[in-house]
C-alpha cells in the first residue's frame, strides 16, 4: 500500500499546548508536516512550537479561544494565507466537567458544548472552501469512548463526543464530492492531564498503567490521514488493552 504523503501539507491541531494535541503536533512534524498549532494557552503552544521548530520544522504557535468564531476563523484565513493552502485540521480540544445533572451549572453545560462540539464544526466551516479549493483536505475529529457508552455524571461529556461522532458523518457525505475526507478518532483512556482537574472532586482516578500513551494515538490519527486517497478511515476506536469502559 502506498501510503499519502504529508511532507509539505499544512497541518491545524487544537489544543496543541499539552496531551493528545502535542502528541499530534510532534506526530505531524515528524511526518513532514508544516504545524499551526492552536491553543487559548499563549506559553505552552509557544513551547510546543519552539520544540518542533529546534527539529527543523515549520511551525506557528497560535493563540485561539475556540469558543470565539470570529477568532476562529480570523485564524484560519491567516494561516490559510500565510502558507498558501491548509490541508489537514485536527479538533482535540476538549473539556469536562465531572457533575450530575442537579449540579451542574448551565454555564459548565454551555462550556462544554462550545469547546468539544461547537468548535469544531467552527474549524470545518473555516476550512471546507479551502479544501474545497483545493479539491482535497483532511478533517479528523476527536470523539471518546464516552462516544460510544455511558456512565453516571458525565452527561454534557457523552452529549459532545455522541454529537462529535453524528457531526463527522454527516461532514463527510458533505465533503466527498469536493474531495475533503473526514475521520473521526475514538480513543479509550490516555495518560494525560486531562483527569487531573476531577481529583478535588473525590472521584476515582484510572490505573496510569492501563491508560493509553497518547502519542499513540496520535500514530492512529496519522495513520488515517496517511491512507490512500481513494480510502477514507470513517471511524478508529483505540482503546488500551485494559480499557474499562470497553465493551
Amino acid at each position: 500500500m502506498k501510503e499519502h504523503t504529508l511532507k509539505g501539507k499544512v497541518a491545524l491541531v487544537t489544543g496543541a499546548a499539552s496531551g493528545l494535541g502535542e502528541a499530534t503536533v510532534r506526530a505531524f512534524a515528524e511526518a513532514g508536516c508544516m504545524l499551526a498549532c492552536v491553543d487559548i494557552q499563549q506559553e505552552p503552544v509557544e513551547r510546543v512550537c519552539a520544540s518542533v521548530r529546534s527539529q527543523d520544522v515549520t511551525a506557528v504557535a497560535c493563540r485561539c479561544d475556540v469558543r470565539d468564531a470570529d477568532a476562529v476563523f480570523s485564524t484560519v484565513r491567516a494561516i490559510g494565507e500565510q502558507f498558501g493552502h491548509l490541508d489537514i485540521v485536527v479538533n482535540c480540544a476538549a473539556v469536562d466537567f465531572t457533575y450530575a445533572v442537579e449540579e451542574m451549572t448551565v454555564e459548565q453545560w454551555d462550556t462544554a458544548l462550545h469547546i468539544n462540539l461547537r468548535a469544531p464544526f467552527l474549524f470545518a466551516k473555516a476550512a471546507f472552501p479551502w479544501m474545497r479549493q483545493q479539491h482535497t483536505g483532511h478533517i479528523v475529529n476527536i470523539s471518546s469512548t464516552a462516544g460510544v457508552r455511558a456512565w453516571a455524571n458525565s452527561s454534557v461529556y457523552h452529549a459532545t463526543k455522541w454529537g462529535i461522532i453524528g457531526f463527522s458523518r454527516g461532514l463527510s457525505v458533505e465533503g466527498r464530492e469536493a474531495g475533503i475526507r473526514v475521520t473521526t478518532i475514538i480513543p479509550g483512556g490516555m495518560r494525560t492531564h486531562f483527569f487531573d482537574r476531577f481529583q478535588d472532586q473525590g472521584i476515582p482516578m484510572p490505573d496510569p498503567e492501563k491508560l493509553q500513551d497518547p502519542a499513540t494515538v496520535a500514530q492512529s490519527i496519522l495513520y488515517a490521514v496517511q491512507v490512500p486517497v481513494e480510502s477514507a478511515v470513517q471511524e478508529l476506536l483505540i482503546t488500551p488493552v485494559d480499557e474499562s469502559s470497553w465493551p
